[in-house]
């Protein structure tokens, strides 16, 4: 879903370029697309973090908190 809106972000860009619009309007944009790019990147790397290293097998129970403490943060101010 995520994708789909930047996808469209950056439809919509193209169309402001070809129109000739303003560059601080395009530049608003393009820093809104990367924005979604970023957010995009964090959430991989979180479930990226939650299906490879906090499957079955990650017992002690200090290291999972430390491990879900990350993707917190990640998903959150990322």
């Amino acid at each position: 879903m995520r994708l789909a809106r930047i996808e469209g972000q950056i439809r919509a860009i193209r169309e402001m370029i070809e129109r000739e619009e303003s560059c601080e309007l395009i530049t608003q944009q393009l820093a809104a697309a990367r924005e979604a790019l970023n957010k995009a990147f964090s959430e991989l790397i979180a479930r990226t973090i939650e299906c490879n290293c906090l499957s079955e097998k990650t017992s002690e129970p200090a290291a999972r908190e430390k491990l879900l403490a990350m993707v917190r943060i990640l998903t959150r101010y990322t």
